[in-house]
């Protein structure tokens, strides 16, 4: 999805950096999840945005 931007450029795919409140924000309507879903499985997989799909039961 070519032009998706956070304040540092376009958002990373494969990342999530939790600072990044565009990107999460992207996330959360993507997954149907709030913040605080998506905080607690970055905080236990990692910033993988395939490993916090899978923690909370979505696909890519």
């Amino acid at each position: 999805m070519a032009g998706l931007k956070d304040k540092r450029g376009f958002i990373d795919k494969d990342r999530l950096d939790l600072s990044e409140r565009q990107a999460v924000e992207y996330w959360m309507k993507k997954w149907g999840v709030t913040r605080e879903q998506i905080t607690t499985a970055h905080r236990k997989v990692g910033r993988m945005t395939k490993d916090i799909a899978a923690e909370l039961g979505k696909r890519r």
